[in-house]
């Protein structure tokens, strides 16, 4: 059964309290009989099925999760039309949509600018205001119904675990990023303005790592309940907070998407490489860009930029002014369905990101046949092996490009190596399924209850 969409209408109190009964309490956990079966509350501000980065990992893990257990999702209300619009995934699962205060973060020109700019931190403040406000909808619908467990799924960063934990319920955190730092040698890419940030949000990362106190509580709080988003992040959480983690990647392979054969690069077709994502100082274009100019003529490589940011137009005159506008298309801000049409009729993936975790074009390339080339770091060094693609060396900026272009004139060259590649990434994105991720997670669920009952005898 599909619990449909809701809006929680927490005002006026007496129309909240009578639309959230009729929301989301319905047969208490667990369900049908099945003693493996919970009734999972799930914290989740981002969770779109319409919109990719961290919207994305929230609704593939409510997906991943409604495969095996009853979920109500508290989540932003600026989700509320595309959830509507897309239904409820399959399984039990109902939303209740936080009401919109004009202290949330919503994507509106306004917040849009604040983002860009050197006021972010004011939207640290709007999403932990946010948190209050869902821990409050929270404490109402847990007095109303019985909840097996509790998990704060997104957004995935480790300085705000939002205040679930303090419901007194068995506790899942996770997946959780953002404790690693940049790496310091490879700021001055970004420029002065982008190394600037990235060298203070490394100072300030490293102090909260060390002395904020609500990550330790709920770190504390979850016991075996800490994912990790990827390896780096769990040696990170043991060496920083002592605390245990299971892996599991954020982002979900949209196996739809997968051939059975990867496509090939026609004869005379230039070798269509493919770049997606914000433009960002961290995401690093700029090094692509470089690496484009100093391939010689004679080499046949088309560079299509999907995406747009603040770096646009500075990237667009740096491709210019290299001489190489000639060889790149830029496709801007275009729907995710027309992002992953553009990508799959590529040739190769390149990832230039700076910090990153693992992220979702990756495993959307992966889908659709391309192999990747990336940084040997973050969540790329963990879903990328040496069959699927060519991880290049973070020991210096000349290191990363240099990488790249080898990388790059390889597959120009060598069409059966690049097939074969492409082959074994169709394989590779297989384990990142929703069916690979919701027995993960389940593993997580037992070993956090089992915990529970534990302390409970």
């Amino acid at each position: 059964m599909t619990t449909a969409s809701r809006r929680d209408g927490l005002t006026p109190a007496t129309e909240s309290r009578k639309r959230l009964r009729q929301a989301e309490i319905g047969p208490t956990s667990p369900h049908a009989g099945n003693r493996d079966q919970w009734h999972v509350l799930v914290a989740a501000y981002a969770c779109n099925p319409a919109k990719g980065s961290e919207e994305a990992v929230g609704w593939n893990w409510v997906k991943a999760i409604a495969r095996r257990h009853r979920i109500t999702v508290i989540t932003a209300a600026f989700h509320e039309a595309d959830i509507v619009s897309a239904g409820a995934p399959e399984g039990e699962v109902g939303f209740v949509f936080v009401p919109q205060r004009w202290y949330h973060y919503r994507p509106t020109p306004f917040w849009r600018a604040i983002e860009g700019s050197v006021g972010k931190p004011i939207m640290n403040i709007a999403y932990a205001l946010w948190q209050r406000d869902a821990y409050r909808v929270a404490r109402r619908l847990t007095k109303a119904g019985t909840f097996s467990l509790v998990h704060q799924l997104t957004y995935v960063g480790f300085r705000f675990p939002g205040r679930m934990w303090k419901l007194g319920l068995p506790f899942v955190w996770g997946p959780l990023g953002g404790l690693e730092n940049t790496p310091w040698n490879l700021l001055p890419v970004m420029g002065i303005r982008g190394a600037f940030y990235y060298a203070a949000r490394n100072v300030i990362n490293s102090a909260q790592r060390r002395w904020l106190r609500s990550p330790r509580r709920a770190i504390a709080a979850a016991g075996p309940g800490i994912i990790a988003a990827t390896r780096g992040i769990g040696r990170d959480l043991k060496r920083v907070f002592g605390a245990d983690s299971t892996v599991i990647s954020e982002v979900v392979a949209p196996l739809h998407l997968s051939q059975q054969v990867p496509r090939a690069r026609a004869e005379g077709e230039p070798l269509k490489i493919i770049w997606s994502g914000v433009h960002l100082p961290g995401k690093a274009l700029n090094l692509l860009l470089e690496v484009m100019a100093g391939i010689e003529r004679s080499v046949t490589i088309e560079l299509h930029v999907i995406g747009d940011g603040p770096m646009r137009r500075r990237w667009a005159r740096m491709a210019d002014d290299l001489g190489i506008d000639g060889r790149c298309v830029w496709h801007g801000l275009v729907s995710r369905e027309r992002a992953l049409e553009i990508m799959s009729h590529g040739h190769v993936l390149v990832i230039t990101s700076l910090k990153d975790l693992t992220s979702n074009v990756l495993v959307e390339g992966l889908t659709l046949g391309l192999p990747v080339i990336c940084p040997d770091h973050c969540g790329f060094s963990d879903a990328v092996t040496d069959t699927c693609g060519i991880k290049v060396s973070c020991q210096s900026i000349a290191a990363v490009k240099s990488g790249i272009t080898a990388a790059i004139l390889l597959l120009e060259r060598d069409e059966a190596a690049r097939f074969a590649m492409a082959a074994a990434a169709l394989e590779r994105a297989r384990c990142f399924s929703l069916e690979t991720k919701g027995d993960r997670i389940d593993a997580v669920y037992r070993s956090v209850m089992r915990a529970a009952s534990e302390r409970s005898q």
